[in-house]
């Protein structure tokens, strides 16, 4: 098989995996050329970014970046993180920034830096109808008072960091479960499954029935291995592994025979 039917076989194999999914895939990140790229791409439903990942890609002006992203994607909902660590300015930052479009979503973690609970933030900014995503989460009490929080409000998010769960040995997966069940309630509310570390892990939102999953670039990149075929995944390693070989000029030299062997 040459190239382009190869690369045609991975594509159909993707979107036939795709086309059976329900999680939607958010993009996260920071990185404005990549964010331009991806408002167009039928795969992606949203868009989600932090301080970390801004400060990763060398943002300096939190506001002009956020706000320049904001009119990059006004048709789909982004996430923007309030980074004071002080309830009030949690409440006054999170105001702020849910004007800046009327697809953003705020994002409050589900503490402070002390580990004090930010439920009271979260309810008075639903009573003023700032639509929120409220980050960090990493337990099923932590949902359940979180989405009591959440309650009344018209949509919002709620961010399980199912990756960092998986970083401790645990299996995110039941506990993902129990807080789908847990928002079932609330029909305007959604579960993301944050922190993906391989694409398995998006069958895994969508089998427990996540809403969301967020996506980094990386992983994003590597979306065409759904549904490949393994044998060819083989070969492509074999592949690989003798193009760098080559690419490197590896050698070896010819074994020397020693002076007492039979000729």
């Amino acid at each position: 098989m040459d190239s382009a039917s190869d690369e045609q076989g991975t594509g159909d194999a993707m979107n036939a995996v795709l086309e059976q999914l329900r999680v939607k895939i958010f993009a996260d990140g920071a990185d404005r050329h990549a964010i331009a790229e991806l408002a167009t791409n039928p795969i992606v439903s949203g868009f989600t970014t932090n301080p970390t990942l801004m400060r990763a890609a060398g943002v300096d002006d939190y506001e002009a970046f956020a706000r320049d992203i904001v009119e990059l994607v006004p048709e789909l909902p982004i996430s923007l993180e309030v980074f004071s660590d002080v309830f009030d300015e949690m409440e006054e930052q999170a105001r702020t920034i849910s004007q800046w479009g009327e697809n953003v979503f705020v994002k409050i973690p589900v503490t402070n830096t002390r580990g004090e609970s930010s439920a009271e933030v979260v309810r008075h900014l639903v009573a003023e109808g700032v639509r929120l995503n409220v980050t960090a989460l990493t337990t099923v009490q932590q949902v359940e008072e979180i989405a009591a929080a959440l309650r009344g409000c018209t949509a919002g998010f709620v961010s399980v960091f199912a990756g960092r769960i998986a970083d401790t040995g645990l299996d995110p997966s039941p506990i993902m479960a129990e807080a789908v069940e847990v928002l079932s309630a609330q029909a305007q509310l959604q579960l993301i499954w944050a922190s993906p570390r391989e694409v398995l892990n998006i069958l895994h939102a969508d089998a427990v029935g996540c809403h969301v999953i967020t996506v980094t670039q990386q992983l994003l990149a590597k979306l065409p291995w759904l549904g490949r075929d393994l044998d060819g995944v083989s070969l492509d390693t074999v592949r690989m592994f003798h193009d760098d070989a080559r690419a490197a000029n590896y050698s070896l030299a010819a074994p020397t025979l020693s002076s007492g062997s039979n000729t």
